[in-house]
Protein backbone atom coordinates (compact mmCIF):
# COMPACT_ATOMS: atom_id res chain seq x y z
CA UNK A 1 0.00 0.00 0.00
CA UNK A 2 1.46 3.42 -0.88
CA UNK A 3 1.55 6.40 1.45
CA UNK A 4 -1.00 8.11 -0.77
CA UNK A 5 -3.68 5.48 -0.25
CA UNK A 6 -3.62 4.73 3.45
CA UNK A 7 -1.36 3.84 6.29
CA UNK A 8 1.36 1.27 6.49
CA UNK A 9 4.41 0.74 8.61
CA UNK A 10 8.01 1.16 7.54
CA UNK A 11 11.37 0.90 9.27
CA UNK A 12 13.36 4.09 9.83
CA UNK A 13 16.63 4.00 11.77
CA UNK A 14 15.54 0.97 13.74
CA UNK A 15 12.14 2.38 14.72
CA UNK A 16 8.77 1.78 13.08
CA UNK A 17 7.05 4.77 11.53
CA UNK A 18 3.38 4.53 10.61
CA UNK A 19 2.87 6.24 7.28
CA UNK A 20 -0.03 8.60 6.75
CA UNK A 21 -2.19 9.42 3.76
CA UNK A 22 -1.99 12.54 1.63
CA UNK A 23 -5.35 13.66 3.00
CA UNK A 24 -4.04 13.49 6.56
CA UNK A 25 -0.95 15.46 5.54
CA UNK A 26 -3.09 18.17 3.89
CA UNK A 27 -5.27 18.48 7.01
CA UNK A 28 -2.21 19.02 9.19
CA UNK A 29 0.04 21.05 6.88
CA UNK A 30 -0.70 24.41 8.55
CA UNK A 31 -0.10 22.91 11.98
CA UNK A 32 3.15 21.39 10.64
CA UNK A 33 4.37 24.79 9.44
CA UNK A 34 3.40 26.43 12.74
CA UNK A 35 5.10 23.63 14.72
CA UNK A 36 1.83 22.76 16.46
CA UNK A 37 1.96 18.98 16.05
CA UNK A 38 3.45 16.15 18.05
CA UNK A 39 6.99 14.95 17.39
CA UNK A 40 5.55 11.63 16.17
CA UNK A 41 3.27 13.30 13.63
CA UNK A 42 6.11 15.56 12.45
CA UNK A 43 8.29 12.49 11.83
CA UNK A 44 5.49 10.74 9.94
CA UNK A 45 4.85 13.83 7.80
CA UNK A 46 8.54 14.33 7.03
CA UNK A 47 8.82 10.70 5.91
CA UNK A 48 5.74 11.20 3.73
CA UNK A 49 7.20 14.35 2.12
CA UNK A 50 10.33 12.38 1.19
CA UNK A 51 8.31 9.87 -0.82
CA UNK A 52 5.41 11.96 -2.14
CA UNK A 53 6.23 14.65 -4.69
CA UNK A 54 2.65 15.93 -4.67
CA UNK A 55 2.59 16.59 -0.94
CA UNK A 56 6.10 18.06 -1.05
CA UNK A 57 4.83 20.50 -3.70
CA UNK A 58 1.80 21.38 -1.54
CA UNK A 59 4.17 22.01 1.39
CA UNK A 60 6.38 24.30 -0.71
CA UNK A 61 3.36 26.13 -2.10
CA UNK A 62 1.85 26.62 1.35
CA UNK A 63 5.18 27.94 2.66
CA UNK A 64 5.30 30.41 -0.23
CA UNK A 65 1.76 31.63 0.47
CA UNK A 66 2.60 32.09 4.16
CA UNK A 67 5.71 34.09 3.23
CA UNK A 68 3.79 36.25 0.75
CA UNK A 69 1.08 37.12 3.24
CA UNK A 70 3.51 37.40 6.11
CA UNK A 71 5.27 40.40 4.60
CA UNK A 72 2.16 42.57 5.29
CA UNK A 73 1.73 43.44 1.62
CA UNK A 74 -1.78 42.94 0.31
CA UNK A 75 -1.86 41.00 -2.92
CA UNK A 76 -5.00 40.88 -4.99
CA UNK A 77 -5.44 37.44 -6.52
CA UNK A 78 -6.84 37.07 -10.04
CA UNK A 79 -10.52 36.21 -10.43
CA UNK A 80 -11.13 32.47 -10.06
CA UNK A 81 -7.72 31.77 -8.48
CA UNK A 82 -9.13 30.17 -5.33
CA UNK A 83 -11.36 27.78 -7.27
CA UNK A 84 -8.52 26.75 -9.64
CA UNK A 85 -6.27 26.10 -6.63
CA UNK A 86 -8.93 23.93 -4.99
CA UNK A 87 -9.36 21.94 -8.21
CA UNK A 88 -5.63 21.29 -8.49
CA UNK A 89 -5.40 20.17 -4.88
CA UNK A 90 -8.15 17.62 -5.43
Amino acid sequence: MSAEHGSEQMQTSGTRVVEISCEEVWREISNYLEDEISADLRTRMEEHFKGCKRCAAVLDGTRNVVRLFGDATAIELPAGFSERLRQKLR
